[in-house]
């Protein structure tokens, strides 16, 4: 990085004044009254991007509800348990009180400013808007977990807000999302490079990242409302992610607190709680897949990849375990990449939204992520012609074929792989083994709003056809 990255809380203040006078010695430093807008928006970025990132599950299940992992002695979150470690509450506490409360303070302080040289103006307005595109970001995130949530009451102080429609909010997100792109001026700047763990301030790339969650948002929605994911998809199509080199990666220190989660959660814990799930170990091993040896490890004293069995307790010392790479204090976080954008593309071919050819961006995408975890273009051309690989004669649907190589890309990015496993039905994860449950399609909501807010809490419950795990969100009508 080219600066010293902040990104502890709200720690960096500015001064009004460094000039030593009466007013100076009169002020309490130690609480200052003016509040650096970039700070806050680091601080949110950050916890975002932990909360992603978290393999602990006091904080995010995903990465074992997509069978990445599974457990060895406590095995509730495998099995699907919300309820014990309460983990509906941590999504909802950090996503709304961490970083959407952070983002909305952040806007706040940055609005304060007065710049005065019409390039200060227009890093001022890039900052805004890219702090909008991050309050998007986090909102779909939120509606993608629960379905219908606080929103136009979210964030203005009342205790008991109301919960609004998710197709309503996806409809308004869509539309903030067109006016935060409109305002992003390439040719100036945004925040200090020290503040923007994700591009360093590149606005040009800010501009990809928000056109690439609006082909996103087309393609969640595609099954549902056919006509506005076309729209969508079709003004994103040119101008998202379209090489390794630009993909959206959050970057983390080498020192405590601010490294990757995932190394405090595998390392420093010093705990042997995870080990491989046989879901994907087997579907790698079965299709030579070269990437296996990036994610995991060999088997202790063995040559060999194995998964422990999803959902049972599993024996640490006989399965693969996370890869190197996850065990690194700065490995980075994405939020979103070139592969991810070519299996949308290549899914919005094939149900007709976009003319194209859906193999092409298969292919893509497969050997774009086989890239970008070290591998090399040999390593993909020989992986693609394999026959249980290559598009034209790969097990199944279209659905099966994308959902399956887009699953093995996405590792270690629970949440974007559990979308696309929810939309495509693809592919067929194991039963959970000791609940014997299948994927749940949502989150339920949090304890504390079944108590605190429970009229709204009921009313939102009953309008997405109940509070339960295997409640389908609106547009999972596949």
């Amino acid at each position: 990085m080219k600066n010293k990255i902040i990104l502890g809380g709200l720690a960096l203040f500015s001064m009004v004044s460094c000039t030593k006078n009466f007013d100076d010695m009169n002020t309490d430093k130690k609480n200052p009254t003016e509040v650096d807008g970039q700070s806050i928006y680091a601080n949110a970025a950050k916890m975002a991007n932990r909360q992603v990132a978290h393999l602990n599950v006091n904080y995010n299940n995903l990465k074992l509800w997509s069978q990445y992992f599974t457990q060895t002695t406590y095995t509730d979150e495998s099995n699907y348990d919300l309820r014990t470690r309460n983990i509906p509450n941590r999504e909802w506490q950090v996503m709304y009180r961490d970083v959407l409360q952070d983002l909305k303070e952040a806007k706040k302080f940055t609005e304060q400013e007065s710049p005065i040289l019409a390039e200060d103006v227009m890093a001022q307005q890039n900052r805004l808007a890219i702090i909008e595109i991050m309050s998007i970001y986090s909102y779909e995130r939120l509606t993608s977990i629960f379905g219908n949530v606080p929103y136009t009451d979210a964030l203005t102080g009342t205790n008991l807000p109301a919960f609004d429609d998710a197709q309503t909010i996806y409809s308004d997100l869509s539309t903030r999302l067109d006016v935060a792109i409109a305002q992003l001026d390439e040719s100036g700047a945004s925040f200090d490079g020290g503040y923007d763990n994700l591009f360093e301030g590149d606005v040009a790339s800010w501009k990809k990242f928000a056109y690439g969650l609006k082909l996103k948002m087309g393609i969640t929605i595609s099954d549902v409302d056919p006509s506005t994911a076309s729209s969508l998809i079709s003004d994103a199509w040119d101008h998202v992610i379209s090489s390794n080199s630009e993909n959206a990666k959050f970057h983390f220190l080498g020192d405590q607190p601010n490294t990757n989660p995932i190394y405090e959660d595998l390392v420093i814990s010093g705990r042997s709680d995870f080990v491989a799930a046989n879901t994907i170990i087997d579907t790698m091993n079965s299709l030579g897949d070269p990437r296996i040896g990036m994610y995991y490890t060999t088997a202790p004293d063995t040559t060999a990849y194995i998964g422990g069995a999803f959902g049972a307790s599993n024996s640490y010392g006989v399965n693969s375990h996370a890869g190197a790479s996850l065990n690194d204090p700065m490995f980075p976080s994405t939020m979103m990449d070139y592969a991810e954008m070519e299996f949308y593309k290549a899914e919005a071919i094939e149900k007709g939204l976009y003319a194209g050819t859906a193999e092409d961006h298969y292919n893509n995408g497969i050997t774009a992520s086989i890239l970008d975890w070290g591998g090399t273009a040999a390593d993909a051309t020989t992986y693609l012609a394999n026959p249980d690989v290559a598009y034209t004669t790969a097990t199944g649907d279209y659905k099966m074929k994308i959902g399956t190589q887009a699953w093995i890309a996405y590792f270690n990015r629970g949440s974007i792989a559990w979308n696309s496993i929810r939309r495509l039905d693809a592919p067929g994860l194991n039963i959970a083994e000791n609940s014997q449950e299948d994927t749940p399609k949502r989150y339920s909501y949090p304890t504390n709003e079944q108590t605190l807010n429970s009229a709204n809490y009921s009313s939102a419950a009953s309008a997405i056809g109940g509070d339960l795990k295997s409640t389908r969100l609106w547009w999972d009508v596949n």
